[in-house]
């Protein structure tokens, strides 16, 4: 079977958001739960057992190997977490075992991923009152990357509600040695996405502000601006 064309890109800035809670310098949900500090560390001590970013950095984890992820790099932790803690389903380009760093190349696209996902999330469980921050970390990417932007073989990977042709994709390039893949994205019309298949292709990160997003009782969040790290 073929694979999609290749590009060269040199894309500056784009942007991933990750729940506040799981960014780094971010205040543990572990916290709330322990009693003292010694209750703190025995949970902590619990968790590194069975954190899959802290099992894949010992090569303890089957879907990446200690060689791929990354070390002694700014955010290190926020790169290799993309790539150890995939959805039991996986993503559109990844399956449960190995994750991926999915970026949109501007701010307006991966809020409206983001966006979409969450709110997903809270119609299943019949509740539209939240609240969540996200922090956005900027990277820049460089290199081939198979593009299916304008692949109408591939437009079977870009179906709103179904991963299976995307994830059959994205196993056969990873296997091939891919880099990653762009692809137009499906919750942001006219905006592009990047799903990287290799912690060490994710150069730069670094955290450049916090967005609050607020359901109140509308499937659209509001978002606002929170803070600015840039």
């Amino acid at each position: 079977m073929s694979f999609p064309e290749t590009s060269r890109i040199r894309q500056l800035d784009t942007h991933r958001l990750i729940p506040s809670k799981y960014s780094e310098n971010g205040d543990s949900v572990l916290v709330r739960i322990a009693d003292d500090d010694d209750h703190l560390q025995s949970i902590f001590d619990l968790d590194h057992a069975t954190n899959d970013r802290l099992l894949a950095e010992n090569d303890l984890l089957p879907g990446i190997g200690v060689d791929e992820l990354v070390f002694s790099v700014p955010s290190y932790r926020i790169i290799n977490a993309a790539f150890t803690h995939a959805h039991p389903l996986g993503s559109r380009f990844n399956g449960p075992d190995r994750g991926a760093w999915y970026a949109g190349f501007a701010l307006e696209t991966s809020h409206a991923e983001v966006a979409w996902h969450k709110s997903l999330e809270l119609a299943e469980i019949d509740w539209q009152n939240e609240s969540v921050t996200y922090d956005d970390y900027l990277a820049d990417f460089g290199g081939e990357y198979h593009d299916i932007r304008e692949a109408d073989d591939f437009m079977d990977c870009l179906t709103p509600d179904s991963y299976v042709a995307s994830q059959g994709l994205a196993e056969r390039l990873l296997e091939d040695g891919s880099s990653g893949v762009i692809y137009p994205s499906v919750r942001h019309p006219g905006g592009v996405c990047l799903a990287c298949f290799r912690p060490a292709l994710v150069g730069n990160v670094r955290k450049s502000a916090r967005y609050r997003f607020t359901w109140s009782g509308k499937a659209e969040p509001e978002i606002e601006l929170e803070e600015a790290y840039l």
